[in-house]
This record gives C-alpha cells, sequence and structure tokens, in this order.
C-alpha cells in the first residue's frame, strides 16, 4: 500500500492567469481537483507544503486533501512547472475512492547490481521508468522492484518479469524494461587510400634498368659511317 501524504487545501471562488499570478506571489500553487463523476472544483496550497508532498510522492502516491472539513483521499494528476526556474505553476489531483480501481503509472525501481556490469564490463541501461497498472487504490504501490543482479551481458529483462500483486499490468508484455549492454569498445579508424594516392606513394624511378642500358650502349650512333674492311 503507498504512502500517504496529508496537504491542506482551501476553495478559491477568482481564477484565471492574474489570480493564478497572485497567488505565486503570495507564497501558493493554484490547484485542481476532480474525478469520480464531481465537477472540476478550484483550489489553492501551500507551495512549500506541496513541494514537500512532491518530494516524495509519485503517480501512485495517494495524497489526502484536507479541504475544510472533509477528507479527499487524491492521487497527483499532473504537474505543471515552470520550463526554467522548474517552480510548480499548477497541480492537478484525482480523488478516489476505495472501491473503484484506478488507472496509474507506477515508477519501476532496479534492484541489486547485475553481473554484466559487476565482473564483464557491461552498462545498465533502463529504458522503461514507470509501467501503467490498474489497481484498487487499497493496493497503490508507491514503486515496483525488479532485481537485476542475476543479469549478464546481453540479458534483458521485459514487462512479463513484472509481478504486481492485486493488480492488472496494462503494458506491452514484451516490451522491454532495462538490458545489460556490452561495454563500448573504441576502433581505430582504417584509413582507405584511394588509387591517385597510391599512385603517387609508389617509389620515383631514379634511373633505368641496367638491361635497356647496355642495350642503349650497343646501338650505333644515327648516321656515323661503317668501317669498310
Amino acid at each position: 500500500m503507498a504512502h500517504t501524504n496529508v496537504l491542506i487545501a482551501e476553495r478559491r471562488s477568482e481564477t484565471g492567469k492574474g489570480n493564478a499570478r497572485e497567488l505565486r506571489r503570495g507564497g501558493e500553487v493554484p490547484a485542481v481537483i476532480y474525478g469520480h463523476g464531481r465537477a472540476p472544483e478550484a483550489l489553492k496550497v501551500s507551495r512549500a507544503e506541496l513541494d514537500k508532498v512532491l518530494a516524495v510522492a509519485g503517480a501512485s502516491t495517494v495524497v489526502e486533501l484536507k479541504l475544510g472539513s472533509k477528507k479527499l483521499q487524491t492521487i497527483v494528476r499532473e504537474v505543471q512547472r515552470h520550463p526554467t526556474r522548474l517552480d510548480v505553476l499548477h497541480v492537478d489531483f484525482l480523488e478516489i475512492h476505495a472501491g473503484e480501481a484506478l488507472t496509474v503509472h507506477a515508477p519501476i525501481r532496479l534492484v541489486g547490481s547485475p553481473e554484466g556490469v559487476r565482473n564483464q564490463g557491461g552498462v545498465l541501461d533502463q529504458v522503461l521508468r514507470d509501467v501503467e497498472i490498474r489497481v484498487l487504490p487499497r493496493n497503490l504501490p508507491e514503486f515496483i522492484e525488479l532485481d537485476v543482479t542475476e543479469l549478464t551481458v546481453g540479458d534483458s529483462l521485459h514487462v512479463s518479469d513484472i509481478k504486481v500483486p492485486d493488480a492488472e499490468i496494462l503494458e506491452d508484455p514484451d516490451s522491454t524494461v532495462c538490458t545489460v549492454v556490452p561495454p563500448r569498445v573504441e576502433v581505430e579508424p582504417v584509413v582507405v587510400l584511394e588509387e591517385e594516392e597510391e599512385e603517387a606513394l609508389e617509389p620515383e624511378l631514379i634511373r633505368k634498368p641496367r638491361a635497356e642500358e647496355e642495350a642503349e650502349e650497343a646501338e650505333p650512333e644515327s648516321g656515323s659511317p661503317e668501317r669498310e674492311g
């Protein structure tokens, strides 16, 4: 069962960009709650308290919203952040009920050091960071652990290797979660010489072969008279 975090929320009657900016300047964050057939309701929460909750809360972590005299069970459905400062600009809460199954993305936590990393120089590559599941709120896992200790170089784990008690996994069973890839080998580049370069590298002929020199010496000079006997 996922850990429950508590957060105090207040209703807000005003909405819009101007009101949202005013809330942020005052240390609050605009929020909304919806789900279970209820109309969306505009809320506001303390930025400092929200930051504490988001530091530990994932998509499958239950957050108890105290709204006046009510205690609402929710999960964080969406968080909007500033693109550069990463400050929280807006947060969505989805109200949940004990007997109503939810579709959430549960984070995957890899456990152990693979054999292929420890003794074979491989590198562990995690391809899938979370998995979509359908589960009742009381069975929500904070995360899903997957043991990678026995993996050697070339081995992989797939969604079919994940076991979540009392939950339905909605992902493709053949999807790769992680794999141990071989170490990268640095290969020196092979220089391929072009035909012109190869010809340029042939040794220059400094003198003629001896057979050609002797043949030239044996030839009579052009125009010289023959000796009479």
